[in-house]
């Protein structure tokens, strides 16, 4: 009985979880999943007046919290650790009813979110089209050689959210002729050029860019001048 004895801060009734088997000092019942110390000897829930409550458990903290405003008779579940040396919180006690109309308000909160994540979707995603949209003209500006649909091509894989690629850092956002030109030549050094075979084939990336320069020079040089694809 010595860690049932031992303080406990809490609010409200409290419960336990016991680390031994007990049996109800009044009804004798036993062993116990739960009990109540009364004057230091233990009872049963239904001895305590409390069998009419049902057990939450720990986890989910706003379903506890609205499940104790809704519960006119409410109690805190704790269990001795013995490893620590002290009494942790397992779950509430609270009545049924009380339990399913938190369950309610949570619904209807999650539902809430759930609809404010699809309008962030939504939102985000017209915020990406108009950037590519911008990004694209950007390219076509400064290369108008360049196809259309090339431009979107690479307007649109330069400017993933959360890529990390040039057109979602400072520089690209802003839609600055450096990072617009280095998204291009990114997207000639793939596509146009022998480059991500010599990478693969072992060569440095330093020597694999020296080879195929002159190349994407080219290739740019093409593409400054309108109406040359």
């Amino acid at each position: 009985m010595a860690p049932l004895a031992t303080p406990v801060r809490h609010a409200g009734l409290l419960v336990f979880q016991p680390v031994k088997r007990r049996s109800c000092s009044a009804c004798h019942r036993g062993p116990l999943p739960l009990l109540v110390l009364e004057e230091g000897v233990p009872r049963c829930l239904d001895c305590a007046d409390l069998g009419h409550l049902v057990f939450l458990p720990r986890g989910d903290t706003a379903l506890t919290r609205r499940s104790r405003e809704e519960s006119g008779l409410s109690a805190v579940v704790v269990r001795f650790n013995r490893r620590r040396g002290r009494y942790e919180r397992q779950g509430v006690l609270v009545e049924e009813a009380a339990l399913a109309r938190a369950e309610e308000r949570c619904l209807v909160d999650a539902e809430a979110r759930r609809r404010r994540r699809v309008r962030d979707a939504a939102r985000r995603a017209g915020e990406d089209l108009r950037f590519t949209a911008a990004f694209a003209a950007e390219i076509g500006r400064l290369f108008p050689g360049c196809p259309q649909e090339r431009a979107w091509e690479v307007a649109a894989h330069a400017s993933v959210r959360g890529s990390g690629r040039v057109g979602r850092s400072a520089a690209g956002r802003a839609l600055s002729e450096g990072a617009v030109t280095s998204a291009v030549v990114a997207s000639v050094r793939h596509v146009d050029t022998p480059y991500d075979q010599l990478l693969m084939s072992g060569v440095p990336r330093h020597e694999a860019r020296r080879r195929i320069a002159a190349v994407v020079e080219a290739r740019l040089g093409a593409w400054r001048v309108a109406g040359v694809a």
